[in-house]
Order: C-alpha cells, then structure tokens, then sequence
C-alpha cells in the first residue's frame, strides 16, 4: 500500500513541542480528517486538551508502508510514527 505521511508538530503544556507523522492511505487528501485521526492519536495519549492547527500538520511525502503500517491503515484508518516529544 501506498501512503500518505503528514508531518504534525504539537506544543504541550510543557512547552516541548511533540513531533510526530500521521500515515495515512494515499487516497485520503482532506487535511481535516487527516487531522481527526491526530486528535484520536493524541487522546490515545490522555492528551485529549491539545489542538492540532491546521498549519502545523503538513503533507510531507508518498512513501510504502510496512505491514505493520498496512494493518493498522486498515484497521483504524491510521498509523502514528512518533518522532519526538511524544512520551
């Protein structure tokens, strides 16, 4: 399968911005869903008072997911690569 990665920055209360991708199906564009499936990422985390702004959470690029991404693409619509600031 063919992803899409969006590249999604969030400031915690901390003031530690987390850094984070949301891998999606390449046929999903619409950034607002893109950033729902971020919200449940973050709720997922008891995180649920952060907001995603629209312009930090951008497409990045095309890639090929691995099947453990594949899996859960098709099971919940999305896969999270946490990058930094995410524990």
């Amino acid at each position: 399968m063919r992803a899409a990665v969006w590249d999604t920055y969030v400031q915690r209360p901390s003031g530690r911005v987390m850094h984070f991708d949301i891998v999606v199906n390449e046929r999903i564009t619409d950034k607002q869903a893109v950033i729902k499936y971020g919200q449940e990422y973050l709720k997922s985390k008891s995180l649920n008072d952060l907001d995603i702004r629209v312009e930090y959470c951008s497409f990045c690029h095309i890639a090929q997911a691995t099947p453990e991404m594949e899996k859960q693409i098709k099971s919940s619509g999305f896969y999270i690569i946490e990058m930094e600031n995410c524990s």
